[in-house]
């Protein structure tokens, strides 16, 4: 039988110490929720007195029916030569009224003399009173060991005597934590196994930090060494590089340690919650993350995509749905006729590899990658590329010209931008205009006043997201421009990418912004 592991998330506490996280109460509450349901065991949700925002959260938290996850609040032993009882900390950690209390308690001599400035006598009573009077009012304690693995390594007996107080107090568990996140693999690993050896019977964690890159690497080592709770956040958010990324110990655990977890059952849920956490913490999701990102099973090389395409394990290492992920194609000038093949497959194009025109086709896509553009975030733009290469499709409109005007109007303080769009349709010349604060937005509804007579259904796409990149910079103001646009169709919901390239940045919107509204006519004729 295999071993169970138990998963302490921390993102709403650890996780929101990191750069550019932020949470609302109302967006922790909805994280909180997501965690339950995707079957996380314990759900840290923040420090009591330290902020009003946990203060909020504690009292609001009460009042979800979470069905599986245990709320913890979190917070130190008590001050030296002060009662437990009589201690405010401990006292507002009571007042959270949350089934688990996480307190932590120095390990390290370093910190006790010079940081806490007590003896090593007081601060292993601190550790064994805040424990035992936490117990005794009715609370689960998990005992977090700061500094465990520094401390261990300075004095091994003084460390273990910590958790020996921590065990006396009444602890569920002992929690070894990198706080530094300097440790190798093999020292966790180690330490690991000499706590376990001194504690045979009682449950073991660890809580890592990411700060030379092994956050992951040393949470299973310590799991592969005994501990049976890993603590982590989502996405890896947390102060300085983060704390170990429980987005991707979790699959490693179910998947290649064959560790029984209860979200295992949900694992397929596991890259729709880390978006979901994403989007609640105000952050941009990592498109290179292991297992939940966009890139993490992208193909871009030739012989990649044609050895996934017949045998997907060959440069798979699992099946991406496991985890809620899907295989990507990626076209560029990298590509081969393979790699075309599958693309236009998964886009719904029916492709015939023996077709003649494929090469052209191939070497059109690298002269284009060539002069700035990149259809990886670009479906749309590529799939009207094949239409047009290959199909013979012909625009729904011809570009007759564009004008675009930005004045600062000083008097009223404004700046105004105009766009002047002419395009022919059927013979028929559209002659309009509009104004906006920004050139993008103005040329964006020019177009689509001047088509929506004949084409009604660009009146419903809205431009979501607008991306610019410099290419080759060295080159100055006569560099080449891309520019990468997302377009949403607000009557289906659906959105999609297009792309334009120019050493003009109006010129590069305009090739995107036509692809846009294409691409949104190509569905109609199909």
């Amino acid at each position: 039988m295999s071993q169970h592991i138990q998963i302490y998330d921390t993102t709403l506490r650890d996780g929101s110490q990191g750069e550019g996280v932020s949470f609302t109460v109302a967006a922790k509450l909805r994280v909180a929720e997501m965690l339950d349901q995707f079957g996380i065991d314990y759900i840290e949700g923040g420090w009591p007195g330290s902020n009003p925002r946990d203060m909020a959260f504690f009292e609001e938290v009460r009042k979800l029916e979470l069905k599986h996850a245990k709320i913890a609040a979190f917070g130190s032993t008590r001050r030296a030569s002060l009662a437990a009882a009589d201690d405010p900390q401990i006292k507002l950690l009571l007042e959270a009224d949350t089934p688990v209390v996480t307190i932590f308690g120095k390990t390290w001599l370093l910190h006790v003399t010079e940081i806490l400035r007590t003896t090593p006598e007081e601060n292993l009573a601190m550790i064994e009173d805040s424990v035992r009077y936490l117990v005794e009012n009715g609370r689960e304690v998990i005992y977090d060991a700061e500094h465990f693995f520094d401390g261990y390594s300075d004095n091994p007996e003084y460390a273990m005597q910590t958790l020996d107080a921590a065990h006396r107090g009444g602890a569920s568990n002992l929690t070894l934590c990198d706080t530094n996140g300097g440790k190798l693999v093999s020292q966790i690993s180690e330490m690991t196994a000499a706590v376990r050896a001194r504690f045979p019977d009682m449950p073991v964690g660890v809580h890592c930090h990411n700060d030379s890159g092994l956050g992951v690497a040393v949470s299973l080592a310590g799991v592969e060494s005994g501990a049976s709770l890993v603590q982590g956040t989502m996405n890896g958010y947390g102060e300085r590089n983060g704390n170990a990324n429980l987005t991707t110990i979790i699959p490693n655990l179910v998947l290649k340690m064959d560790r029984e977890l209860n979200c295992g059952d949900r694992l397929e849920k596991l890259r729709d919650l880390s978006l979901f956490v994403t989007e609640m913490a105000n952050c941009t999701h990592d498109t290179k993350a292991p297992f939940v990102g966009t890139s993490a099973f992208a193909h871009k090389g030739g012989v990649h995509a044609d050895a996934s395409a017949k045998v997907k394990h060959s440069y798979e290492h699992i099946e991406p749905e496991l985890v809620g992920n899907r295989t990507r194609v990626l076209v560029s000038d990298m590509s081969g006729r393979s790699s075309v093949m599958m693309k236009a497959r998964e886009i719904g194009v029916d492709l015939d590899h023996r077709s003649p025109e494929l090469k052209d086709f191939l070497q059109q896509l690298k002269d284009l990658e060539f002069r700035g553009y990149e259809f990886e975030a670009a479906d749309a733009s590529f799939k009207l590329l094949l239409a047009r290469f290959l199909q013979g499709r012909q625009p729904g409109f011809e570009l007759v010209g564009y004008r675009v005007m930005v004045s600062n109007q000083a008097a009223t303080g404004r700046i105004v931008s105009e766009a002047t769009v002419q395009v022919r349709i059927d013979g028929e010349t559209h002659h309009t205009v509009a104004e906006a604060t920004g050139p993008v937005d103005a040329l964006a509804h020019a177009l689509g006043k001047a088509i929506a007579p004949v084409f009604p259904e660009v009146m419903d796409l809205e431009l979501i997201d607008y991306k610019v990149r410099i290419l080759e910079s060295q080159h100055g103001t006569d560099a080449i421009i891309r520019v990468q646009i997302e377009t949403r169709d607000n009557r289906s919901g659906e959105s999609w990418g297009t792309v334009g390239a120019s050493d003009n940045i109006i010129e590069a919107t305009w090739e995107a912004l036509v692809d846009a509204v294409e691409y949104r006519l190509l569905q109609n004729e199909s």
